[in-house]
């Protein structure tokens, strides 16, 4: 498949998980405290609860989540542009601490949640309104009982890399 097939198959992706998610919101506690990360976050792909609003605002879409795995999926466009006519690089940042985050909630059991303690981003190339569909892939390097660590790279349709991260996230009770 060639990178104009690879990303109409993401838009495509994109456009029916789109049309799966719920509204925009925040998961009450009893349901976040009652649920594995997995089931969570399946449960957002399902559309039984609510995506973060963030995601909406930065036009980001969850596409796959298995455990200790995520995918995410973003379009930058001007929108996202910082003085001198390129993507901000916290668009990117934020796209990579979402899924490697994401990444790390997806191996917790009931009861537990996480926040990022730690993001180191190495910014490869520039991103554009002309680059097209990038997904951002969290995996999970390590969980522990308070320590979660994971990786994660931003690609475009054509396999190239854009930035890179790592996280350190602290676990605990909720």
């Amino acid at each position: 498949m060639d990178a104009q097939d690879t990303a109409a198959s993401w838009l495509s992706e994109e456009a029916a998980m789109r049309a799966r998610l719920a509204e925009p919101g925040v998961a009450d506690r009893d349901t976040l405290r009652g649920s594995s990360g997995l089931e969570f976050l399946q449960g957002i792909g399902n559309g039984d609860l609510p995506p973060a609003p963030m995601l909406e605002l930065l036009g980001m879409v969850p596409i796959a989540v298995s455990e200790g795995r995520t995918l995410f999926q973003g379009r930058p466009g001007a929108q996202h542009f910082n003085p001198s006519g390129s993507v901000h690089g916290g668009y990117a940042a934020t796209l990579l601490d979402t899924a490697v985050g994401c990444a790390v909630h997806s191996c917790l059991p009931p009861g537990k949640g996480y926040t990022t303690l730690e993001l180191k981003v190495n910014f490869i190339r520039a991103l554009s309104d002309k680059t097209g569909p990038i997904r951002a892939e969290g995996r999970v390097i390590s969980v522990g009982g308070q320590v979660g660590i994971a990786e994660g790279r931003i690609t475009d349709a054509n396999g190239k890399l854009y930035a890179h991260a790592t996280t350190t996230c602290l676990i605990f009770p909720i």
